[in-house]
This record gives structure tokens, C-alpha cells and sequence, in this order.
């Protein structure tokens, strides 16, 4: 399905809100993969603005990404006692706690704008994670053009993708950096690698698959390809390229000791998501008894912890998300990066052909 889309690589570049840049899409794209931009970080006139760019860098297809995710609820008390606990951590670099906190996302289930503004610009791929829009939403999105796709951490999650209409499955294991995207957070996850949950899926669903978590190199891809999926999605192999946003605290922690020991961690942002080893995630221990606000509200005071850290030059409080691959990581331009990745994919081809 990807190569009715002109994609000719079996490359999907992770839709990583923060670190994806329009410059860094529009590469994968150009170089013959299929570029991302995640876009649930903003509202509907910033993604119209990366959209544009994107478009004026490249005239090849490309994924715009968005989180639907549940309605935050609102727990005074709850957040109260976060901002408590959190307290000695902002006065450690001069600084004090929100006096609240926020919902600083809008989810995509709730956005009209956003809706309307891809309606309107017809991006040709348009993916989600957390789960699905209203079927009236996905109907939209289908007339005006767009190929979608969703992220599956299991097997039921993937019955609900092709039963809304959903054209491709992206499978998400474990090993995944950044968010999972487990549609209800609450409820208990079977924790599938990106493997077993692959072929799972290949097995299972009739819906073509993209196999993502923990790839990093043409290798990995093979493998992938092997299980049956049509593409790999890789996300953490493109955070040190120039063209992603990563700020310099990010690069250097990807290449430093926390690279090998990923943790998944709920503090910093309300969900599940796994990130390099670092300060934030270390503080996992102290909070066992404690419940951080729901998503997106927890983020909010993520956010302001990191900001005070960092302008005291610390930046381990940075959501600095990576998959368990991320010892693998290499810098380069993203051009350069899939020129690599199919080189050793074609040399893993061979030698299997060649035993």
C-alpha cells in the first residue's frame, strides 16, 4: 500500500512530537521513506504551518500524526499534591511550582479546527495514537484523500483499528521510545514486543503492518520484514540526525550511559512513555504512593520542571524519550541515515539468501 503513495523504502520515520521537524520529514520523505510530523502538540493553525513546510520542501507523500487521546479529568486535590511533591524539586534550581496546572493539548477527538484545516489541506497520510477519532471524523478524512493509519499495542486494540475503517496498523511493542500507545491507559497492558506483537498482527489482522519499536538499523528492518510487516517505523534512530529538534542536553544523553537503561515512566507526562535513564525517571522510586494528574496535566508541570532545570544547566528533567535501541543511535543527516539503513538491509537480504 505504501508504494501507491510513491514511497519506495520500507521506511516510516516516527511521528515524534517535540523532536519531528518539518526539515526532518521532508528529508525521509525525499530520500524515499515516509516522513512524519507529529502535530499533537500543537493547535490547528501551528499544524497548518508545518504542514506548509513541509510541502515546500518536498512534493513526495508524508504522515501528519495526532493524539486522541481521552478527555483529561480535572483532580484539584490530586494536582495539589503533585505540585507538593514536586516542590523540591523546582526550589533545587531557584524556582517555585505552578500555582495549577493545565490541559495544554487538545485531543484530536474534540478538535474541529484541527479536523478542519486537514479536510481543507489534505495531507496524504494522516496517522493517530491513543486511539481512534469518531467514525464521522475518519469518513472526513477518507473523502478528502488521506490514507490512515493507527498505532496498535495489541491485538484488540488492532480489531477496533479495522473496524473503524483504518487502512494500515502501526504495531507498537514495548521496546518503543516516547509515548505508548495504549488506547486506554487504566486498563492492564500485556506489554507485547514489537516482534511477537508483529506477527501477531500479520497473523491476525487483514490489515497491512508497520512494525515499530526498538528498530534501528537495516538489520532490524530485515527482521521486520521478515515477520511480514511492509515497512518499519523507526523514531529514536532519527533524534540525533541535525534536522530533528533534539535540543544539545537530548544528544548528549542519547549518547551517554542512560541509552541502556530505557525506562518507561508515567511522571513526566500523565501516560506511559519510555525515556533515556535520567533524573526524571529516577525519581519513579519516590513516587510509588503517588498518582500523577491525568494526561495531559501532568505535562504542564513536566514542562515547567524541565524549563527551570534546564536554565540552571541541567537538562535531565528533559522528556527525553527513546526506545531500547537507543545505544545504537547514530548522527548523521537523515538522507545519509536511510542511505545506510538500506545498505545494511540489502547486505542482511543477502546473507540470509547466501546461509
Amino acid at each position: 500500500m505504501l508504494d501507491r503513495l510513491g514511497i519506495s523504502l520500507p521506511i516510516v520515520q516516527a511521528p515524534m512530537a517535540g523532536v519531528s521537524t518539518p526539515t526532518l520529514a521532508a528529508a525521509v520523505s525525499n530520500a524515499g521513506g515516509l516522513g512524519s510530523i507529529g502535530v499533537g502538540a500543537t493547535d490547528a493553525a501551528g499544524a497548518r504551518a508545518m504542514i506548509e513546510e513541509v510541502r515546500a520542501r518536498t512534493d513526495r507523500a508524508f504522515n501528519v500524526n495526532l493524539f486522541v487521546h481521552g478527555a483529561a479529568k480535572a483532580n484539584p486535590k490530586r494536582e495539589a499534591a503533585w505540585l507538593e511533591w514536586l516542590a523540591p524539586r523546582f526550589a533545587e534550581f531557584g524556582a517555585t511550582p505552578p500555582t495549577a496546572l493545565r490541559t495544554i493539548y487538545r485531543s484530536f477527538a474534540d478538535d474541529a479546527d484541527m479536523l478542519a484545516m486537514l479536510i481543507e489541506t489534505k495531507p496524504p497520510v494522516v496517522s493517530f495514537h491513543f486511539g481512534l477519532p469518531a467514525a464521522d471524523a475518519i469518513a472526513a478524512l477518507k473523502d478528502a484523500g488521506a490514507t490512515l493509519l493507527a498505532t496498535a499495542t495489541s491485538p484488540e486494540e488492532a480489531r477496533r483499528i479495522e473496524e473503524a475503517g483504518i487502512d494500515m496498523v502501526v504495531a507498537q511493542g514495548i521496546e518503543a521510545g516516547g509515548h505508548r500507545g495504549v488506547f486506554d491507559p487504566a486498563a492492564p497492558d500485556d506489554a507485547l514486543g514489537t516482534f511477537a506483537l508483529t506477527r501477531l498482527l500479520v497473523r491476525q489482522s487483514p490489515l497491512p503492518v508497520i512494525a515499530a519499536g526498538g528498530i534501528m538499523d537495516g538489520a532490524g528492518i530485515h527482521a521486520a520484514l521478515g515477520l511480514g510487516a511492509i515497512a518499519a517505523q523507526l523514531g529514536t534512530a532519527f533524534i540525533s540526525c541535525p534536522e530533528s529538534s533534539a535540543d544539545e542536553g537530548y544528544r548528549k544523553a542519547l549518547a551517554g550511559a542512560g541509552a541502556y537503561h530505557t525506562r518507561l515512566t508515567t511522571l513526566i507526562s500523565g501516560r506511559p512513555a519510555r525515556a533515556l535513564a535520567n533524573r526524571f525517571t529516577a525519581l519513579d522510586a519516590e513516587a510509588a504512593d503517588l498518582l500523577p494528574p491525568d494526561y495531559p496535566i501532568a505535562y504542564d508541570a513536566g514542562k515547567a520542571l524541565h524549563a527551570a532545570a534546564k536554565a540552571a544547566g541541567e537538562h535531565g528533567y528533559g522528556a527525553q524519550w527513546a526506545g531500547q535501541g537507543a545505544p545504537l543511535s547514530r548522527a548523521m543527516p537523515a538522507a545519509k541515515l536511510i542511505d545506510s539503513l538500506m545498505r545494511e538491509l540489502r547486505i542482511a537480504t543477502s546473507q540470509i539468501r547466501d546461509f
